[in-house]
């Protein structure tokens, strides 16, 4: 089936920090295809320490103009009165809440020897408790429709890093775990939780020289995330990266390792070639990940020869 005969009527979206950027194409679209649409986003500066206007307002004017239903919500996710206060507005005005899209954000920038605690916790409370705050209040409301699709935002500064942004790298990366959670506790309840790992240039990329730039438009992206958004995704608890036209998959693997019945400092230093060998890396699937981890670690354990007395003398177990 093409994308283009993927379409969203009948069903409710929020979509936070929709007012500017990659949540304002991912809002657009939706609206386009169909979906009623919770535009939400306070009109935040980049810092989020000042409002800079109404752009909420904007986005749900634009998609109601081009034939669709929207409506704009001013509330902060930064807390958890207003994530309920999002999804509030989706039920009052929709009657119901299919798809949750997590995309607002804030950035403030500092060193490890200089960023503030008042930095590191601003930037913490949009991005991370952000979602949770939407999660803990869409759920429920999914769970009892038997439904739902949510997409939080990681980056790649949250899988490999980056200088200077210890507080967005640490709120990406714990998006992936958060998902993972929402997979799993969903997967009775017809609720699907995936990863969106975008690129495009925003207002992020101010003063960036972006001269030499392939395409970049949040518009590539927007695809990505809404096939995520759809009744037809077929995946949950997984990672899709979207950057300058590239779709791709990231996840996380383990190599096989090494069993020893004991360890020494020194063996671990020794067979560190072994340890780190990718080949024959296992890719555990969110939903027996947990179980395959340690089942197969055992599993290597229990098949192991039974250590003769003299290579256990003077170790410690």
């Amino acid at each position: 089936m093409l994308l283009s005969e993927l379409r969203f009527d009948g069903r409710v979206a929020v979509v936070t920090g929709a007012g500017r950027g990659l949540g304002r194409s991912y809002a657009e679209l939706l609206g386009r295809l169909g979906a009623a649409v919770v535009v939400n986003d306070p009109g935040g500066s980049m810092r989020g320490d000042t409002v800079e206007g109404a752009v909420a307002d904007e986005v749900a004017e634009a998609i109601t103009a081009a034939g669709g239903k929207a409506v704009a919500c001013t509330e902060s996710v930064a807390t958890p009165e207003g994530g309920q206060a999002v999804v509030g507005s989706a039920l009052d005005n929709f009657g119901r809440l299919d798809i949750l899209i997590h995309n607002a954000g804030i950035v403030r920038y500092g060193a490890l020897t200089d960023l503030s605690y008042e930095d590191f916790e601003a930037v913490v409370d949009v991005h991370l408790r952000g979602a949770f705050h939407m999660v803990r209040a869409a759920f429920p409301v999914m769970r009892e429709a038997g439904y739902g699709r949510v997409v939080l935002t990681s980056s790649i500064g949250g899988i490999y890093g980056n200088k200077k942004v210890a507080n967005y790298a640490v709120s990406k990366a714990g998006m992936i775990g958060l998902s993972n959670v929402v997979a799993l506790e969903g997967a009775e309840c017809g609720v699907r939780s995936n990863v969106i790992v975008p690129s495009a240039l925003t207002r992020m990329a101010a003063g960036i020289d972006t001269s030499a730039y392939p395409d970049m438009r949040p518009e590539l992206v927007a695809p990505t995330v809404a096939y995520l958004a759809h009744e037809s995704c077929s995946l949950t608890g997984e990672m899709l990266v979207a950057i300058a036209g590239r779709v791709a998959r990231a996840y996380i693997a383990e190599t096989p390792g090494v069993y020893q019945p004991s360890w020494t400092i020194e063996q671990v230093a020794d067979r560190l070639d072994e340890i780190r060998d990718t080949g024959d890396s296992w890719i555990l699937p969110t939903a027996t990940a947990h179980a395959d981890h340690i089942g197969r670690s055992f599993a290597m354990a229990n098949a192991a020869p039974a250590p003769r007395a003299a290579e256990t003398e003077g170790t410690q177990q």
